[in-house]
């Protein structure tokens, strides 16, 4: 399973599911529409890495890696 960290720019995954840990932070980004089955991108770092840029449904949300930590993605 990759973090959010551990993308590259413009590479396609896809949301698997969220750590177990980080549940409270992991309800709020799935009222987002960030759900498993989910396709997203990493479209930019800031210039110090936080925050980061996502793509996802037509939309674009910047989140601090630290709270995307609870998303579990694997490439499309």
């Amino acid at each position: 399973m990759l973090k959010l960290r551990d993308l590259k720019k413009n590479v396609p995954v896809k949301i698997t599911g969220y750590d177990p840990q980080d549940s409270n932070y992991a309800l709020r980004l799935q009222t987002l529409g960030l759900i498993p089955g989910t396709p997203l991108e990493l479209v930019r770092f800031a210039p110090l890495g936080d925050p980061v840029e996502i793509h996802y449904r037509g939309t674009r949300l910047t989140l601090r890696p630290s709270e995307a930590d609870c998303l579990l993605l694997e490439e499309i």
